[in-house]
């Protein structure tokens, strides 16, 4: 963040065009954090059903992958508005930048371990096998839970073991979890849909936090922000197919979070251009003087 950005930033009145753009976008990042807590819940119910009581320190990023994902970006997307829209550059060194990148490195770990976690659950939900019982509705009242989405299972009631009755099942190894092929079918392409989005996500922090650092060494040149904008542009792209994949097959809030964490850095990508633009404004300033 330049000098002439900060002044700027503490420049108008309470209800000043700035002061709403900036009300607006921590409204998105509380939102995000409001929507970890739901995937908490949702992350809490299906590890229930998958893992049960057997939930340990080995298996808690395959558990609760969405939780550590979300808590993660949420903490690394309040570095980059430190850094790029709130603390002037000047400021921006020391141990403070030290600070700064030894909790944007904790966050990176949670993030690619939660990749990892990712792909684990791809692997436990494609792991099935042909499940072969004679009255599905014997399964009514027990351990056993059918497949609706991913991560959403559900106990077996009479209308559910009606409507698998007499169709090919099948069932995740170790697990009491079972469901038509179909189901099967939708579940493991949003769990691809994961992996794609959350290593999309890995590639657009990468490039912007090489944008960052060359703005911070003052070599970030209009050529080289115009050559990363289409670079991003196809990345964001791919993550907004797969917004819209959700929209679709998935639940609402996998959509809606998808929607926050598009806009949210939007609002980054605007702090690093309107940074950059202030920075090449001040050196041609100086140079006429």
């Amino acid at each position: 963040m330049s000098s002439l950005q900060h002044e700027a930033s503490n420049a108008g009145g309470v209800f000043s065009a700035q002061n709403v753009f900036r009300f607006f976008k921590y409204l998105v990042y509380a939102l995000l954090s409001y929507n970890a807590f739901l995937f908490f819940e949702g992350d809490l119910a299906a590890s229930a059903q998958t893992y049960g009581d057997a939930v340990t320190w080995r298996n808690v990023i395959e558990a609760y992958a969405a939780t550590i994902d979300t808590t993660a970006w949420i903490v690394l997307l309040l570095l980059f508005e430190l850094e790029t829209a709130v603390i002037p550059d000047h400021l921006l060194k020391g141990w403070l930048k030290w600070g700064i990148s030894a909790l944007s490195l904790a966050a990176y770990f949670f993030i690619v371990y939660a990749f990892y976690g990712y792909c684990v659950k791809y692997a436990v939900l494609a792991d099935r096998a042909a499940f072969t019982i004679d009255d599905v509705c014997r399964l009514v009242g027990t351990d056993f839970t059918y497949v609706v989405s991913l991560d959403d299972y559900r106990p077996i009631d009479r209308a559910a073991c009606t409507a698998m009755q007499g169709q090919p099942l099948l069932r995740i190894a170790g697990t009491s979890i079972i469901g038509v092929p179909a189901a099967f079918v939708e579940a493991t392409r949003l769990a691809v849909v994961d992996i794609v989005n959350a290593a999309d996500w890995l590639v657009i922090v990468a490039l912007l936090e090489i944008e960052v650092l060359l703005q911070l060494r003052d070599k970030l040149n209009r050529r080289l922000m115009s050559a990363s904008r289409y670079v991003k542009g196809f990345f964001y792209g791919v993550l907004f197919v797969c917004a819209a994949y959700w929209g679709v097959k998935s639940t609402f809030l996998d959509f809606w979070d998808a929607f926050l964490w598009l806009v949210s850095f939007i609002f980054i990508e605007l702090n690093v251009f309107k940074w950059n633009q202030e920075t090449e404004q001040e050196k041609e300033r100086l140079m006429k003087v």
